[in-house]
């Protein structure tokens, strides 16, 4: 991710969350590209979802993923999932996490069919709506067999958000 799409990440930020993240915590997270990768999917010149994630040895964890409201149900979720996955493995990762909310169906199953399970419950972890948080997990990412996987599921993409 560039800073010059900070904008556009920062407006789906403020549309999607109740207790959005500061331009400066992006900015933050950005200055460390070592450890971290933030993508943007962008149609046209609009920037419409972004992802990033945190890879610490052979451990990666999804820090955030959203698709502005009016690109639902266009894979671009998909699309972003599958190469802030690829990253991680690119970086090293033998296994990841992430947290999402427990009312968050649509969520679950995009990161089930990534190989994510339920491996616990934190707690009203989003405050600001009270609602709890689903712990998912990823083994073995770094195999032939999970890269195999996932490619599959980008080969199912429509044409135009293909990799």
């Amino acid at each position: 991710m560039r800073r010059r799409h900070l904008r556009g990440v920062m407006a789906i930020e403020h549309e999607v969350y109740p207790r959005p993240w500061s331009t400066g915590l992006f900015i933050s997270e950005l200055s460390d590209d070592r450890a971290r990768t933030y993508l943007v999917a962008r149609v046209d010149r609009e920037v419409v979802g972004y992802a990033g994630m945190n890879c610490w040895g052979d451990e990666a964890h999804v820090t955030n993923i959203a698709v502005a409201p009016a690109w639902h149900r266009h894979k671009i979720g998909t699309r972003l999932f599958f190469e802030i996955v690829r990253s991680a493995i690119v970086m090293g990762a033998e296994c990841m996490s992430l947290e999402v909310r427990v009312s968050n169906w649509g969520a679950q199953r995009l990161y089930g069919n990534f190989g994510f399970r339920p491996v616990g419950v934190r707690k009203n972890y989003y405050q600001e709506v009270k609602e709890d948080a689903l712990v998912m997990w990823a083994d073995d990412i770094h195999t032939a067999e999970y890269l195999d996987r996932i490619t599959e599921i980008a080969d199912l993409l429509p044409e135009e958000v293909r990799p």
